[in-house]
């Protein structure tokens, strides 16, 4: 029977070697969460020896309800019972409508400013779809995206990613794309302190598009995260994302936010860019819409859609199911005003956290919004740089990840060097369950002096 493998008992580490056996050198998780999971439900993951974990992951933000919510799985089975297809291309349905709907009204600033374009199931599809209807609406090719952004692994979404690792050996990529700083409340590309460092963002970026004489000519758009996930966690400061949307709007320069990660109440907001009350031309969302089943779609605004019928398609546009768990997640998320919660309860636990910091001086900045937040580690042994800020360490970040996930706790590092902790919940998390976090991690803070 197809379910048999349920009965089947093993360690960690047999699990781990056969899966070194069937799976290519890609896989990365596995190599910093060295275990094999047995269940999981909420922010609770069992592994097959019966060890507990907190998860403070969440499928990289994908889980915004934890494992198995119940609103979820009854989604998926009252689908399964109903006879709806589970797959229909592009091809309507009344789930699809409802969820439309829904998604619709989240976006809509006015009656009918947004439309909605199902992508393939992945962010990257539609960050492509985006930069693709950008060049197509303007007439123009280049796109001016920021140092420390992730957008995805695909062609073009890796054009527009900073991360350098995945991009070596790879020739060809799309150009042109015109990388600028992104502003650090902590370290600031310009060596200035973070009083000084907004303006100097500001300054540069309108400066640079502005510049007859920058050597770079005007892009289709410009594309960004108001918060960087895989960048280290670091939110954009208000004034600076408020400058770009001005200074786009002046150029005709499109603007592209992706709120694969920050969407959907993650940080305190159903949107980040509502924090800063801009308008973004085009929407991408991920992750979390689908209610942990793979789902991506564009927001548009109506006067950009110049697309013809099939200039951007992808068999999996119609996944039926994840529209399912994606609908009763969103709907849970309003009906029990979650973006109100997570500002709260995630207030609460960034002060905890910076409590922690005046007793490990090895937590050199916390940053984030909502749960979403970032601790960066660093070595307060050596001399501070010109913006006052210490050196990073990565060699004890890694430790203390690693001891986090001995003593039941599952974290993800990110920005440069991998010297930032990330703090990712599930939504619904509890303060007992937080507090349980705080001692999981003060445990690996003492063993990490």
């Amino acid at each position: 029977m197809y379910m048999s493998f349920l009965d089947e008992k093993t360690d960690n580490e047999c699990y781990l070697h056969r899966q070194a056996q069937f799976e290519s050198k890609v896989r990365s998780y596995p190599r910093k969460l060295p275990f094999a999971i047995q269940s999981a439900t909420g922010a609770w993951i069992t592994d097959v020896e019966g060890n507990k974990y907190i998860d403070c992951l969440s499928g990289a933000g994908t889980l915004a309800l934890g494992h198995n919510h119940p609103v979820v799985t009854e989604s998926i089975k009252q689908l399964l019972d109903s006879d709806l297809p589970m797959h229909t291309l592009d091809i309507t349905t009344p789930l699809k409508d409802k969820f439309s709907e829904f998604l619709y009204t989240l976006l809509a600033t006015s009656s009918d400013e947004y439309c909605l374009q199902f992508c393939g199931p992945t962010g990257a599809d539609a960050v492509e779809a985006a930069i693709k209807l950008a060049k197509q609406v303007t007439g123009r090719s280049g796109i001016v995206s920021f140092s420390g952004g992730y957008h995805g692994m695909t062609h073009g979404a890796l054009a527009v990613t900073g991360n350098l690792a995945p991009k070596q050996g790879i020739e060809g990529l799309m150009g042109p794309v015109q990388f600028l700083p992104y502003p650090n409340a902590y370290r600031c590309a310009f060596g200035l302190s973070s009083e000084q460092s907004v303006s100097a963002h500001i300054t540069y970026f309108e400066n640079f598009l502005k510049d007859v004489e920058s050597g770079v000519v005007k892009p289709a758009a410009v594309i960004l995260e108001v918060i960087q996930g895989e960048g280290g966690v670091n939110p954009a400061p208000i004034e600076w994302l408020k400058q770009v949307r001005r200074v786009t709007k002046e150029l005709d320069i499109l603007l592209i936010i992706d709120e694969v990660q920050t969407g959907f109440c993650r940080t305190g907001r159903w949107f980040a860019y509502q924090y800063a009350d801009i308008d973004p031309d085009m929407i991408v969302m991920s992750k979390a819409l689908g209610g942990g089943l793979p789902m991506a779609v564009l927001g548009i605004k109506k006067q950009y859609d110049v697309w013809q019928a099939g200039n951007h398609s992808g068999t999996f546009r119609g996944n039926q199911l994840a529209m399912a768990t994606g609908l009763a997640t969103l709907e849970y998320l309003k009906e029990n005003d979650m973006a109100a919660y997570v500002a709260d309860i995630g207030a609460w636990f960034m002060a905890e956290l910076k409590s922690l910091q005046q007793h490990y001086p090895r937590i050199g900045h916390i940053r984030g919004r909502g749960l979403m937040i970032g601790m960066e580690i660093i070595d307060p042994s050596l001399p501070k740089q010109t913006d006052g800020s210490y050196p990073a360490d990565s060699v004890v970040a890694a430790r203390i990840q690693q001891d986090c996930f001995k003593n039941g706790l599952v974290i993800e590092k990110g920005g440069r060097g991998g010297t930032v902790l990330r703090f990712l919940p599930p939504l619904n998390v509890t303060k007992d369950e937080l507090q349980q976090v705080l001692a999981k991690l003060e445990s690996a803070l003492q063993a990490n002096l």
